[in-house]
């Protein structure tokens, strides 16, 4: 399934399934490193790796520990709290907006990041990362599909996974200044995270509306033409 989204979107990179699981599937290996970031690992995935992470490969992100429901130790805890004392000194956010932020609170166990194509256990939420032309086709076949789109998100990106599980939305995701840093994304790309159980949907209406854009780009362009050169 991931490898004809990605080919009817022209996607350079696949796009990545999130599974929150409860311990590690058989045959999945724990990620070899601890990266700096949680959307460090999907990266990862869009490369072609499948790879699971436990608690401790996410205390050195503070924020993401913090929307994906990890628990940290007592001197993480701090220095999470000195991040967010900071981000609020800088007024890139409020503290009374910090609750709000979508983010698990059920129990972490473990995640397994990987290309939806390898997926080798139910899929929670899907990020897709691309240009905003692309974006812009795979929220037309979501909404085609009946599924809900949420608002436009910025800060925290990780925030975005919670999102769309809690509310059975797709999200679009501008990728926030940290996304960025962490994981080289393009300045001319931003995310759409799927509702893992509604990927299946949004494909089957995605051809249709690659058809559809194709054949209004026409119209539109012949338009232009005729007022050029009528």
């Amino acid at each position: 399934m991931g490898s004809r989204l990605q080919e009817l979107l022209g996607l350079a990179d696949a796009p990545v399934a999130v599974a929150f699981v409860d311990e590690l599937p058989a045959g999945v290996e724990r990620a070899d490193e601890v990266a700096l970031s949680g959307c460090s690992y999907w990266q990862q995935a869009a490369a072609g790796k499948v790879v699971a992470t436990v608690p401790e490969d996410h205390f050195s992100c503070p924020i993401g520990a913090f929307t994906h429901g990890v628990e940290l130790p007592e001197a993480e805890a701090e220095g999470q709290q000195q991040m967010i004392g900071m981000m609020v000194d800088l007024e890139y956010v409020r503290m009374e907006e910090v609750p709000e932020i979508p983010h698990r609170t059920e129990s972490f166990g473990a995640v397994v990041y990987s290309p939806l194509e390898l997926a080798p256990c139910g899929v929670d939420a899907v990020v897709v990362q691309g240009t905003p032309r692309q974006m812009m086709v795979l929220a037309e076949a979501a909404t085609s599909a009946g599924v809900a789109g949420g608002p436009t998100m910025g800060r925290p990106t990780c925030a975005a996974i919670p999102e769309v599980m809690q509310e059975s939305r797709f999200v679009t995701n501008l990728g926030c200044i940290g996304n960025r840093v962490y994981t080289g994304i393009e300045d001319n790309q931003l995310y759409v995270v799927l509702p893992g159980d509604q990927v299946e949907a949004v494909q089957g209406k995605l051809e249709v509306i690659v058809s559809a854009n194709q054949a209004l780009e026409q119209f539109h362009g012949g338009r232009v033409s005729d007022q050029q050169y009528g």
